[in-house]
């Protein structure tokens, strides 16, 4: 059975924008699909959030697809990390994802702890790609808090494909963003 496994972003949840447009097209085409709440998304952590992909997720296989949305992407890259050595899945789509850089966020101190958090714990992106033989990234390109410069290392260092949709900021529910079309197209792709 193939599984899809959507993580939202920082103050997300599962009912957010695209994922119950995504969930359905996909349950419609064969795929189990779960879409877990992650702990206290209003202020996302590392640890905590890593911790509910693997409770999550349980033990990948290569009918195991991860699709993330912006820190969502982050879990699941920091997920992968510490799979064991030959543990691979299916593929990761992530959207607008980052690692690098976030751009346009209120500066008041918690903002800025959980930023500074997910930007400087560091990431070995080999051991990363090592149980991620395909993955797709896809942004926008106006995207007011991922610029599409984080598309180096996705492109680079994970081997992603890069896709840059033109004028969906940051895909958000809380913009409007209902579905998410390239999102289910390069699930498809990953998956044939």
């Amino acid at each position: 059975m193939r599984r899809v496994f959507i993580f939202h972003g920082w103050d997300g949840y599962p009912e957010e924008g695209w994922f119950p447009w995504l969930k359905k097209e996909l349950e419609s085409r064969g795929f189990e699909v779960v879409v877990p709440q992650l702990p206290h998304p209003e202020e996302p952590r590392i640890e905590p959030w890593v911790s509910k992909v693997r409770e999550t997720v349980g033990i990948p296989d290569k009918d195991t697809y991860l699709i993330g949305h912006s820190m969502g992407c982050q879990a699941i890259i920091r997920f992968l990390e510490k799979l064991p050595e030959g543990v691979d899945i299916g593929g990761a789509v992530f959207v607008a994802g980052f690692l690098k850089q976030l751009t346009n966020l209120e500066s008041d101190e918690l903002v800025g702890d959980v930023v500074r958090e997910w930007l400087s714990a560091p990431i070995d992106l080999k051991k990363v790609k090592s149980h991620l033989e395909k993955s797709i990234a896809i942004f926008s390109d106006n995207d007011p808090y991922v610029p599409v410069d984080n598309k180096a290392e996705f492109e680079e260092e994970l081997g992603s494909k890069i896709i840059i949709e033109h004028g969906k900021g940051h895909f958000s529910g809380s913009t409007g963003t209902v579905e998410c079309p390239p999102a289910l197209r390069a699930v498809l792709t990953l998956s044939e």
